[in-house]
């Protein structure tokens, strides 16, 4: 007799764009200041970053959004990019094995964190792949990975290996020198449309989804953070960006978060979402 197969445990990501229920944040410690910021960009000011990071929390709590703050453990200043350590699936999350060495320690410390808040392992990348989870980018059944300087082949497929697995498939993007990584320069902002920024990620790989691409200068305008269907989170400071989008249909809640920005953090980098509709 042939029986079909019962799934126990939470339920996760049940659409890549549907509302975000629950996520995950990573404080920023102090040694934020000593990153590297973008072109032209003054440093990071610790103090700055954490009353940024409490109105992004607040934000999402505004919007009925759990969030699991956790404290960093390491000194790496990227630390508080939390989207880089795991992706999460319906049925569970894979961890990822970032490129540099100074946070590879963190992979450990998240699979402690989802022990203690109940959330299932769907896999790892294993040494020696690498791949870190903003280079990621789910959009409807498709899981696109950024290929620049982060990552290597090898993470790279094992991660689509494991996205098949969950019915997506997996389409290779290359981006551009300097881009810090697939998340701070395109985002899925519907289950069929994306937002990328000009020249920093080859649009051919979005073939069959409505783009929507934001003017020269503001390239990090893109990596805005979706909480349900044509609603994001994006930096005040891209004004051009929130402007188009909202023409396109978009809702936006604009915050600032300019300190983050300085170092090539954004809105869907400093959050890792759990569970979504």
């Amino acid at each position: 007799m042939k029986t079909d197969a019962i799934a126990f445990g939470p339920r996760l990501i049940g659409t890549p764009t549907g509302k975000l229920r629950s996520a995950v944040l990573m404080r920023p410690s102090a040694s934020i200041e000593r990153a590297k910021t973008m072109p032209g960009e003054p440093g990071a000011i610790y103090q700055r970053t954490l009353e940024q990071h409490e109105i992004l929390r607040k934000t999402l709590s505004y919007f009925g959004v759990e969030t699991i703050v956790l404290e960093p453990g390491g000194e790496d200043p990227y630390e508080v990019a939390v989207a880089d350590a795991a992706v999460a699936f319906e049925d569970g999350a894979v961890l990822m094995r970032p490129t540099a060495m100074a946070r590879r320690g963190e992979a450990d410390r998240m699979e402690a964190a989802f022990a203690r808040i109940d959330v299932p392992l769907a896999g790892h990348i294993a040494a020696p792949g690498l791949l870190d989870g903003g280079d990621v980018l789910l959009a409807g059944n498709t899981a696109f990975v950024g290929v620049g300087p982060r990552g290597n082949a090898l993470g790279r497929s094992g991660f689509g290996a494991v996205a098949k697995a969950h019915g997506y498939r997996v389409v290779e993007v290359a981006l551009a020198p300097g881009v810090p990584s697939l998340r701070a320069v395109a985002s899925a902002v519907a289950k069929d449309t994306i937002v990328l920024s000009c020249d920093q990620v080859d649009p051919a790989g979005f073939a069959g989804f409505t783009i929507i691409v934001l003017e020269r200068g503001e390239n990090l305008g893109a990596g805005v953070l979706c909480l349900g269907e044509r609603h994001v989170i994006a930096d005040v400071r891209y004004r051009s960006a929130l402007s188009k989008l909202r023409k396109a249909g978009i809702v936006v809640e604009g915050i600032d978060l300019y300190d983050f920005e300085k170092i090539g953090l954004t809105p869907s980098m400093l959050v890792l979402g759990l569970t979504r509709d």
